[in-house]
């Protein structure tokens, strides 16, 4: 079975920031720049990360207006395909990028992760259904599943978000796990949770630990304050404001992103 960025992390936890770029050809808000714009900030941003000693950091698509369905312009993803690819050859193998088109196109995520030669992507809703202000966002697993086997993209890692900003449901433990499960049935090799509330954050990542041995990655929540006690049970963590200075969509920060990942990694040592 092809490996993952999620498999085998032996205790390590992963630190990825977001990437968050500019309206894209096709969209509603797109302007004449922001290609050129983006490229620029999504290598930067890349760079900051990978000199802070961050894992990775996942290239993800600000259209502000999103398509509901698992697909979109062929723009969109010839244009994110191409800053990826553009991102991989500045920082090399082993910094880890992700590709996401919002608001659930999977398998056009897949595909420009499998142009660009990126490690992994992050699924709104691979399996169940959630409401959005877009309407409903139903999964379509078989789809991606088929479409993942056709271009031979089973090394790269999908995240599955069940309870978050972007996957809404109501808390119980049986639906959490279930979630949880389907999900890695699916073809998930992660699942993403988060809540603001402490304690909820803390019960989402063990009701799924306790689902099965499944890779938690927090949706958010973290800052460099926080990030020991939020990571301590999940095995990773997608980092965006925080690594912004709390300016959403700003420039990722190299002076933050190394405290985060020095305390993270100061855990890491705790708990071995």
């Amino acid at each position: 079975m092809a490996k993952t960025i999620f498999d085998d992390l032996n205790g390590k936890k992963l630190v990825i920031g977001l990437v968050h770029l500019l309206p894209m050809p096709a969209t509603p808000l797109y302007e004449e720049g922001n290609i050129e714009k983006m490229m620029e900030k999504a290598i930067k941003d890349c760079k900051t990360l990978q000199n802070a000693g961050a894992d990775g950091g996942l290239i993800q698509s600000v259209d502000v207006f999103y398509p509901t369905t698992d697909d979109t312009d062929y723009a969109r993803v010839a244009t994110i395909s191409a800053i990826a690819a553009r991102v991989r050859a500045e920082v090399g193998p082993d910094f880890k990028i992700g590709v996401q088109l919002m608001m659930n196109c999977i398998t056009p995520s897949l595909a420009a992760c499998k142009a660009a030669g990126a490690d992994f992507t992050r699924c709104s809703a691979l399996v169940s259904a959630t409401d959005s202000i877009y309407g409903r966002v139903e999964a379509d697993p078989l789809k991606v599943a088929e479409y993942r086997t056709k271009i031979h993209a089973q090394n790269i890692g999908m995240i599955s978000e069940i309870s978050g900003y972007h996957f809404k449901a109501e808390y119980s433990q049986s639906l959490i796990q279930s979630l949880a499960g389907a999900s890695m049935k699916m073809g998930a090799n992660a699942i993403e949770v988060v809540s603001r509330d402490f304690e909820m954050n803390e019960r989402l990542v063990k009701d799924v630990k306790a689902a099965g041995p499944f890779p938690v990655i927090l949706g958010g929540g973290t800052d460099v304050q926080n990030c020991k006690d939020r990571l301590r049970y999940a095995d990773g963590a997608l980092v965006g404001t925080a690594f912004e200075g709390g300016k959403w969509g700003g420039p990722i920060i190299e002076s933050i992103v190394a405290d985060y990942v020095k305390n993270v990694r100061e855990l890491e040592k705790e708990l071995q």
